[in-house]
């Protein structure tokens, strides 16, 4: 499917705590436990200053996904490092606008001298973990039942990808 990957403004924030929000009450995809209020994308746009925070689109300007890049650690010994976040909205999953917002954070890290992307998964997001295997992630590290979310525990799963 084709889609624009815009920068993130102001104005896209209800749509993206929507999406976001879907993913914490439907899955563990998204770390929090109960839905986020629309003044969390403030968050949002302060962890990405200074990396990118797109929007992607349909061919009608509407948000149909999210992905971003932030700081791994604020020490500069590791300003070559990156943690990566993307959702997509449920009904647009499967149709690569994945692999395209992967495509596009790669060249923006590249761009900005990042030389590791870092993936935080839960180990009970299957479909996640599958997505960045195939794309040239590897598991780095991997910490049992740090999680817990709607009563179940749950590990996190790092994965990384060496930008080249």
């Amino acid at each position: 499917m084709d889609c624009r990957l815009d920068q993130v403004s102001e104005k896209d924030g209800r749509e993206i705590i929507d999406i976001f929000n879907h993913y914490i009450e439907s899955s563990f995809a998204a770390y929090p436990d109960r839905k986020v209020p629309y003044e969390f994308f403030q968050f949002f746009l302060n962890m990405t200053q200074g990396y990118p925070f797109l929007a992607a689109k349909d061919e009608f300007g509407k948000i149909i996904g999210f992905c971003l890049l932030h700081s791994h650690n604020p020490m500069p010994a590791f300003s070559q490092t990156a943690e990566i976040t993307y959702f997509i909205a449920p009904e647009y999953t499967g149709k690569g606008i994945g692999k395209a917002m992967l495509a596009r954070l790669l060249d923006a890290a590249r761009q900005k001298g990042i030389t590791s992307i870092l993936a935080s998964i839960s180990s009970l997001n299957p479909g996640s973990l599958a997505f960045h295997k195939k794309n040239g992630f590897v598991e780095c590290g991997h910490f049992a039942g740090i999680g817990k979310k709607s009563g179940k525990n749950f590990d996190v799963i790092w994965m990384q990808k060496v930008v080249e």
